[in-house]
């Protein structure tokens, strides 16, 4: 008897966090209990990245990815998604080829942006705004 293993990664983008769970199956991912097919046009196409990557370098895509993603807008839970699966294929893999790959296409599928917004600072109402200063 096989013993099935599940692969849980994570992905940060700006305050949205996404979990994905990868094992072996029959290509099936799933955002939010959704099948990425039914996103958007352009949301589609950032989820479908590093898998047609993955597709064409390993030469099939016989994985089941299940996503979890909450916090932030609808365009950082999707790039938070993207790395989840870039790092969750990887993982799983665990191919060379594929990491250098995904890397020379965009560092970002397997690296996460850490710029977070900037802090409020005393006596202001915002992180870069200052008091209006009056002359008279």
């Amino acid at each position: 008897m096989a013993i099935e293993k599940n692969i849980t990664v994570s992905g940060k983008r700006k305050t949205s966090i996404a979990k994905a769970t990868i094992k072996k199956g029959n290509g099936i991912v799933t955002i939010n209990k959704i099948p990425y097919g039914n996103l958007d046009f352009f949301k589609k196409l950032v989820v479908k990245e590093p898998i047609e990557i993955a597709r064409k370098i390993l030469g099939k895509f016989d994985f089941d990815i299940s996503c979890r993603v909450s916090g932030g807008g609808s365009e950082s839970q999707i790039q938070a998604v993207k790395l989840a699966i870039a790092r969750s294929i990887v993982k799983i893999t665990d191919s060379d080829e594929l990491k250098q790959v995904y890397t020379k296409y965009d560092k970002s599928l397997l690296v996460a942006d850490t710029r977070r917004k900037e802090a409020y600072k005393p006596g202001d109402s915002k992180a870069r705004r200052k008091r209006q200063k009056s002359f008279r």
